[in-house]
């Protein structure tokens, strides 16, 4: 093959290439091996499904549904840009009777749209809005492969890696935030064998590129209208972002911002003394002296007294995974956590808040059930010792990584409470 993420070359037969990739399929399934004609960007992926604990006989597995998907699908990045792809892809979907989705960073489908008969046929195999395609969930796929390789991709018949997908062709390239390269999710073009034609390949990846440069125009609009910002999350200093500055606090500033904005009623000067200071003897003009600092910091205007308060709502990335919890978008919510509060805060106040905070994740975590969400709080570093979900997560995922480290975790509960017996203590 001279182009390793093409499907077949221009002139080659298609059911000819089906017949010797079906064979190929069969003997990885029985052997594990990988037979030459295989392109290597299909095998690795292959090697990596299996890695995963994927069966060709598995079934995508949808996660995201109703308001869940919704509020997580209107907040999403990419929102923004579906418009430009509709109209980029809309006609070439409908001539051929081809479906255009959109996917998360993650591979889960936020819009399946297209042809209706085809959608229904998609929609056997779970290829619908809120389900999971990544390739430790389905195998090899062109939207799950695409982001896990960040690559334009094409799959061809019987390369994806479950069977009930093999009668299907698609094509999907990664689209970047402009400003920090990260992968935001792909754009997927699904049908038939036609699909595998270089030049579908080639079209999916101008689309993508596309919208990337439609987000980079968005960008400046987006920063210019929004309202103060507070970053407070995984970082033992906020950052708040206001008229355009970015600020870097100190921890007191830190936390007394924090409060506030929780609070837009305002806090009187000894509710503020109560909720910062676990030393009760600390005296009122501590705390003035503290927030005469912050007012210098922010400028005229943005902090009044009696009560203390912000004059101007606050958005904080507190608030926002709060707002998903109650929502019940628990995928949202997470996707918005990125640490504990204030990590190395010792604010009676910021102290209850950053454990509510986390505790009402978690066990929303722990209630939804699925794999990759607990994976990825485990795998984090405030959920490296998490017994609770690490528990969870073996119950559903019992791979041997997980319950190695849940043994571990077991092992080290148990020795401190078989000393105490020992010691009578």
């Amino acid at each position: 093959m001279t182009d390793p993420w093409v499907a077949l070359e221009p002139g080659a037969d298609p059911a000819e290439r089906v017949r010797v990739l079906r064979r190929a399929h069969e003997t990885f399934a029985v052997a594990g091996t990988v037979p030459q004609p295989v392109r290597s960007v299909v095998a690795d992926s292959w090697r990596r499904s299996a890695r995963a604990g994927v069966g060709p006989e598995g079934t995508a597995r949808v996660e995201l549904t109703d308001g869940d998907l919704g509020v997580y699908r209107a907040e999403h990045p990419l929102a923004r840009v579906m418009p430009l792809i509709r109209e980029l892809v809309g006609t070439f979907a409908a001539d051929g009777a081809h479906l255009l989705a959109v996917c998360d960073a993650q591979g889960r489908l936020l819009w399946v749209e297209g042809d209706p008969a085809t959608r229904r046929k998609a929609g056997r195999m779970n290829f619908v809005p809120g389900a999971r395609w990544s390739e430790s969930a389905v195998g090899t796929n062109a939207p799950g492969t695409a982001v896990a390789v960040d690559r334009p991709v094409q799959v061809f018949a019987a390369e994806h890696f479950i069977r009930r997908v093999q009668p299907w062709t698609c094509a999907a390239a990664p689209v970047h935030d402009p400003r920090t390269g990260r992968v935001l999710g792909a754009v997927d073009i699904t049908g038939g064998n036609g699909l595998a034609h270089p030049h579908s390949l080639g079209f999916v990846q101008a689309v993508a590129r596309a919208a990337e440069s439609q987000l980079a125009l968005l960008a400046p609009e987006q920063t210019s209208v929004d309202g103060p910002e507070l970053m407070a999350l995984g970082r033992d200093e906020a950052q708040l972002c206001v008229d355009g500055r970015k600020m870097r606090l100190s921890r007191r500033h830190s936390e007394i911002l924090v409060l506030l904005a929780r609070h837009p009623e305002g806090l009187t000067g000894d509710e503020l003394l109560c909720a910062l200071y676990e030393d009760e003897s600390v005296p009122p003009v501590t705390l003035r002296a503290e927030l005469a600092r912050l007012r210098r910091l922010l400028g005229p205007g943005l902090l009044a007294s009696r009560p203390y308060r912000l004059t101007l709502p606050v958005e904080s990335d507190v608030a926002i995974v709060e707002r998903r919890l109650e929502g019940g978008a628990v995928t949202g919510a997470a996707s918005a956590y990125t640490g504990p509060l204030l990590p190395g805060s010792q604010a009676p106040a910021v102290v209850r808040l950053r454990a509510r905070l986390a505790d009402g994740l978690r066990t929303a975590l722990i209630a939804r059930r699925d794999p990759d969400l607990l994976a990825d709080w485990a795998h984090a570093p405030w959920g490296e010792d998490d017994l609770d979900v690490w528990r969870a997560l073996a119950a559903i995922r019992p791979t041997a990584p997980v319950r190695s480290r849940l043994d571990a975790l077991e092992s080290e509960l148990a020795a401190p409470a078989a000393w105490s017996h020992r010691t009578g203590r």
